[in-house]
């Protein structure tokens, strides 16, 4: 066995050499994960709490524009599917994807061939929405809390925007120098900030406590909109897509799993350990994230006037606790010095917020897009795709204005197209395996999907930002894949006993000489009338053998892989099969294996194709087979410039 040349790498300078730097890294789905340390699930779990619970900083706020004095039974509707619905069904998620695919990968075999390629380009459309929003919007909020400390320089205030584009600079930033998961960090910023937010909430509850006409004020609100429990019940599911920001982090929670600390003995393609202990990640988090949201939700919603979260006129600027509505209560309650600390806090975890989506990003994309071969080589490399999404991040901040509230239809799209599709994959893998849960899972993506749908139809602007990321990755996948067409896309070849044996004889005998064939009757006539043809065509001396290549078209939505060549004689006649994605790069990619391993440049024989060129370039890219002679001498072009070394290509007939 050996592995077919590939192009000579060109010498690169020393800035792109350090922009470049990791795209050999990554030559398949799990190549970079045993170059993570991990660590235990609790640490892991601060991780991503940068961003779930990150969500406390404008959670709260958001639920009460979108419930007002419903929003407390709306967020139990939440904690209540957060429990039931999400958790059961990502633990699932982490049984089934444990190398930190996420969901997308259950759902990757689920359509074959470019129908299913196509479908996980939308997924990771809706990837992308959720990750790079989760960016941007808490960017934003942290500046929101930048800006509303009273002791910020005057001259900030009408600068949220730049302030917000500072952070997204400052976190592609950090990435660009090399990022490494600062789990010690995370524990502490998440640990601060939770003890922080105990502290307003306990505060809060006391003051409710001391004046109870808070609450009676409250109740009368909700039982004066709403006659009965079944109605608020039945209003808090209309109005539940909107408070979805606070499901985000489970998503974030199973990509990161390569980093959680599984058991000595754990499997490499199974490994139970590490499945366990995720699952301890997310029961903690979600145990913790329900108790913080509901009693967030309680103290927000009785003790802050409603003035305080809207403008009186469309002219205004947002009200005080319009985006930061736990940090108005530390400012209020606890005094402007507290509510400083509160405002840092806050402020570093929605920065951090951004670092665990920018990770998930930059895990997610290099595992699938150069796979398929529609990403560039250096979408391997971490540097140039943090400036790619820096950009975009600049771009979505400026498209919203830095609003908070203006990105949470886009954020809730993202999360819950992602969570409904996991929600369908485990439905599906339940279903398969007749389990007795099967019904109750299937109800759990019924409710997911629901929701999502709602969600996009009162929060359009969701979709349209999604649809903009799938027609972006789309397009960008397809000029992608377009332009490396012509790349050699062969990681290795592997022969059988009998086709090496073949090729050790006809090397002993002369020459080698390597005759094209599209297998029709595959008898003795068939190779008799190919021989005779190509050796009168092509003056073949007839001391020199000739091996008959017979390549089958495979699935040409595939990119790259192992071709197998196999041997088989045919009365005497030498042939060898194999099959590929791509027939001209198959036999590029054989024909480089037999320069390498015999030490002579083969010769390789084609007759001329009748037909339209156009039609035959669309019949290679779309299925892996068109006009085969002058693109198998393309591929051998860009993959040997020593036209001395180079594998001959011969066209008659």
């Amino acid at each position: 066995m050996a592995t077919a040349t590939a192009p000579p790498k060109k010498q690169l300078g020393p800035f792109k050499r350090w922009l470049f730097k990791g795209v050999e890294e990554m030559e398949g789905p799990h190549e970079r994960e045993g170059q993570h340390h991990t660590h235990p699930w609790w640490k892991v779990m601060c991780l991503t709490g940068v961003d779930y619970f990150s969500t406390l900083g404008y959670q709260p706020g958001i639920a009460f524009l979108a419930a007002g004095a419903l929003a407390p039974v709306a967020t139990l509707v939440l904690v209540v599917l957060t429990l039931f619905g999400a958790l059961p069904m990502y633990n699932r998620v982490a049984a089934e994807s444990p190398h930190g695919d996420g969901s997308i990968s259950m759902l990757e075999n689920l359509l074959s061939r470019w129908k299913g390629k196509l479908f996980v380009l939308a997924l990771l459309g809706f990837a992308a929405t959720s990750f790079i929003i989760t960016i941007t919007l808490s960017a934003a909020d942290a500046a929101v809390h930048v800006i509303d400390n009273p002791f910020t320089p005057h001259f900030l205030h009408p600068h949220q925007i730049a302030v917000t584009l500072f952070m997204v600079a400052a976190l592609g930033a950090v990435f660009l120098k090399g990022f490494k998961e600062a789990i010690g960090i995370a524990v502490v910023i998440v640990v601060v900030y939770i003890a922080l937010n105990i502290v307003v909430l306990g505060v809060g509850f006391y003051k409710l406590a001391s004046q109870p006409h808070l609450i009676v004020d409250w109740k009368n609100a909700l039982f004066g909109s709403y006659s009965n429990p079944l109605m608020m019940i039945a209003a808090a599911l209309v109005v539940f897509p909107k408070l979805a920001l606070g499901l985000s982090g489970f998503e974030t929670g199973v990509v990161v799993m390569p980093l959680v600390e599984g058991e000595p003995g754990d499997e490499k393609l199974k490994p139970q350990g590490r499945i366990e202990n995720t699952r301890k990640l997310l029961k903690a988090a979600a145990l913790i994230m329900s108790v913080l949201l509901i009693a967030s939700s309680i103290v927000v919603t009785t003790l802050i006037p409603a003035e305080a979260f809207r403008p009186e006129t469309d002219t205004q600027a947002a009200g005080e606790a319009s985006g930061r509505a736990l940090a108005y209560l530390a400012h209020t309650f606890l005094g402007d010095i507290f509510g400083t600390v509160y405002d840092v806090s806050t402020i570093l975890i929605l920065w951090f917020a951004g670092s665990s989506a920018l990770a998930g990003l930059l895990n997610i994309v290099p595992r699938y897009l150069p796979r398929y071969g529609m990403a560039p080589n250096w979408a391997k490399a971490t540097r140039p795709l943090v400036l790619v999404f820096t950009i975009i991040c600049f771009a979505v901040t400026l498209l919203f204005k830095a609003n908070v509230e203006a990105q949470g239809g886009a954020y809730a799209t993202g999360v819950l197209a992602l969570m409904s599709s996991a929600a369908i994959a485990v439905a599906l893998s339940v279903w398969r395996e007749g389990s007795k849960w099967r019904w109750a899972f299937m109800l759990i993506s019924l409710v997911f999907v629901y929701t999502t749908i709602v969600n996009i139809v009162e929060q359009p602007e969701g979709l349209k930002i999604a649809s903009f990321f799938i027609g972006f990755i789309i397009l960008v996948s397809l000029i992608s894949r377009v332009s490396r067409t012509t790349e050699l896309r062969v990681e290795r070849v592997e022969l059988d006993e009998t086709a090496r044996a073949f090729v050790e004889a006809a090397d002993r005998r002369g020459e080698i000489r390597i005759v094209t064939n599209r297998c029709d009757r595959g008898d003795v006539g068939e190779y008799e009338f190919k021989e005779r043809e190509k050796r009168a065509d092509n003056h073949i001396p007839t001391r020199d053998p000739v091996l008959f290549f017979e390549v089958k078209p495979g699935d040409a939505s595939e990119f790259a892989g192992v071709l197998r060549v196999t041997g088989a004689d045919v009365e005497g006649y030498h042939v060898l099969r194999a099959e590929s994605p791509a027939v001209p790069n198959a036999i590029a990619a054989f024909l480089l294996y037999l320069r390498d391993t015999t030490g002579k440049v083969p010769h390789v024989y084609f007759g001329w194709s009748e037909g339209n060129p156009l039609a035959y370039l669309f019949k290679y890219v779309a299925f892996g087979e068109g006009d085969t002679a002058p693109v198998t001498h393309e591929v051998l072009r860009q993959a040997e410039e020593d036209p001395e070394k180079r594998p001959v290509v011969h066209v008659g007939g």
